[in-house]
């Protein structure tokens, strides 16, 4: 229909840009709405497209430039710090979800190779949807927020893993076991010559280029590029080569400006990388796939919660923690598509199963992004249900509280981290009863220790709630400036005639209008109390010197003394 590919490309951006403003009024993902412009230009023909190779290209290079920021922004410390909870749920379903996914896509009548590549392509979730989904309900910060993001954080180093393993096999040859020892030979030779040049040659070139932010973006272009070609000349795909690159400019001082600049491109390409996935799906001989797409995206809809929800009762969570972290886990990734991408091209499963899984992950996606913004309203309902997926023991009762009997004229503290050390240090002293709840275990283990009233958990928790006897609180104080949880608070608090005045945390002012609106008594703004704060430290000293240098000492000792008491 046109014959000029600047043109052509235009069109398929604009056209990509309509579906998605479409996308986002139903709450959907835009990935959806890029595979949708890839149906429309590909199997449906409404928009026909002369040079497919030109998009193809640009999908490469933004599945390249994907994977290099991901190499730039992932740290091995990382995974150290997701903590024993998350990494035994995030390897525990991998192990369960691909075992599963393979037996059914062995009965479904795949050969053993692309039974591999589809069970695979099933156990990774979408941390990128996840986050913006959990930041978009304010859950970020929540303890099922913080174990999601954990156990997704492993789920990426293993997709990470997977795809430098299979980058390894050459196009069209048949697999044999040997070839897994030389694929991890060659791969531990790659990774040694980007660990040296991390530590010995790439930073001191990015230092002596850095003063050039325009220099600099293009020498990390460029040693993307080659270190690439290096990749696809040991054997390795051009796309591993490309996550390399970036892990070798991790630990530079310039990875952050690096990666700022570079997401613009990444985000660029990898939409041209997902229309091009959708227009090469095959509906012409589909028909014999409706049928297991539909019982494996069920299994991913249904399955994979059902597997996080037994790992998580066996490690001994609340059944509502458990449910709303399940609920994180009902999609497919973006890396399950560049898999099973990646397995097309070397030539070891069809168009016909790219297409399949493409499927699944346009409805896995669609119906898990409903899952996990209405995650409460389906708790409330399959309530009854989740009783067996709750333990006796459970992990979260650190609590030293035994009833909301105990409790009377005490404080109540929601958050002790950061406002809230102090908040608590200064009712200690004088002499309060204080109850806190904090959904960081390492907190409330200390402060137990410390004998101080505590409850590990969210105050969102009705169980939680339930412990502290509102009504005969003193006070109620919430740091925790998370606007769902608060009001929650405040509405519980008030429901059960609590006259306790109410503190609560927001960070912006149509949220502190929100919590006054809904009956808190005061609302913090930090930056409303810094701003205040700063101010009267500089008036105290208008006529005399300034001595920030013995102000500087004080804060220091106290950040010190913090970060030793939290660590």
């Amino acid at each position: 229909m046109f014959n000029n590919v600047f043109f052509e490309i235009g069109v398929v951006i604009t056209l990509a840009t309509v579906l998605g403003g479409a996308a986002r009024l139903f709450h959907q993902p835009l990935i959806i709405a890029y595979i949708a412009t890839g149906l429309l230009i590909g199997p449906l023909g409404i928009i026909g497209v002369k040079s497919p190779e030109t998009l193809n290209f640009l999908s490469e290079l933004g599945i390249a430039f994907l994977l290099f920021l991901v190499g730039i922004e992932l740290s091995l410390k990382e995974l150290r710090t997701v903590g024993k909870i998350a990494l035994a749920t995030g390897l525990g379903q991998i192990v369960f979800t691909s075992l599963v996914g393979f037996i059914i896509s062995l009965l479904l009548g795949f050969a053993a190779l692309e039974a591999l590549y589809v069970s695979i392509a099933l156990t990774f979730s979408s941390t990128i949807i996840v986050v913006k989904l959990l930041n978009e309900k304010g859950d970020l910060n929540s303890l099922y927020g913080r174990i999601t993001i954990g156990f997704l954080l492993v789920q990426d180093f293993v997709a990470i893993l997977a795809l430098i393993i299979l980058s390894g096999f050459t196009p069209g040859k048949e697999v044999v076991w040997w070839d897994f020892p030389l694929i991890l030979f060659k791969g531990l030779l790659l990774f040694f010559l980007v660990l040296i040049l991390s530590k010995k040659i790439i930073p001191s070139v990015f230092n002596r280029i850095s003063k050039s932010l325009e220099l600099l973006f293009l020498a990390s272009i460029a040693w993307c590029f080659v270190f690439a070609s290096v990749s696809l000349f040991i054997g390795f795909s051009l796309e591993i080569g490309a996550f390399l690159a970036g892990l070798a400019l991790a630990t530079s001082q310039q990875h952050w400006q690096i990666a700022a600049k570079i997401k613009p491109l990444r985000d660029f390409f990898i939409v041209i990388f997902f229309i091009v996935l959708g227009s090469q799906m095959i509906l012409a001989n589909f028909s014999s796939l409706w049928f297991p797409a539909l019982i494996l995206s069920i299994f991913v809809l249904i399955g994979n919660p059902l597997i996080v929800l037994l790992i998580m009762r066996y490690m001994g969570f609340r059944k509502r923690t458990s449910f709303l972290a399940s609920v994180t886990v009902a999609q497919i990734s973006e890396f399950s598509l560049i898999v099973i991408a990646l397995g097309q091209k070397i030539g070891h499963v069809s168009n016909e199963v790219v297409g399949m899984v493409t499927a699944i992950g346009i409805l896995t996606i669609t119906v898990s992004s409903y899952m996990v913004l209405y995650a409460n309203n389906l708790y409330r309902i399959f309530l009854p249900l989740l009783k067996h997926f709750e333990r006796k023991d459970f992990q979260e009762n650190y609590s030293n509280l035994a009833g909301g009997e105990d409790l009377k004229e005490h404080v109540v503290l929601v958050g002790c981290h950061r406002m809230g050390y102090d908040l608590l240090r200064m009712f200690r002293k004088e002499k309060l009863l204080v109850a806190v709840v904090d959904f960081n275990p390492e907190v409330v283990r200390k402060l137990s220790a410390e004998g101080v009233i505590c409850l590990f958990g969210d105050i969102s928790d009705p169980e939680i709630v339930e412990k502290l006897n509102l009504p005969s609180a003193k006070m109620i104080i919430s740091t925790i400036p998370n606007l769902e949880e608060n009001l929650r608070l405040i509405f519980e608090a008030r429901l059960k005639n609590s006259r306790a005045p109410i503190i609560t945390t927001a960070l912006d002012d149509e949220t502190a209008l929100e919590n006054y609106r809904s009956g808190a008594d005061y609302v913090i703004i930090p930056h409303f109390l810094g701003g205040q704060h700063l101010a009267h430290l500089i008036t105290q000293h208008l006529d005399r010197d300034l001595r920030l240098k013995d102000l500087k000492e004080d804060h220091l000792q106290e950040l010190h003394a913090r970060k030793e008491y939290f660590q």
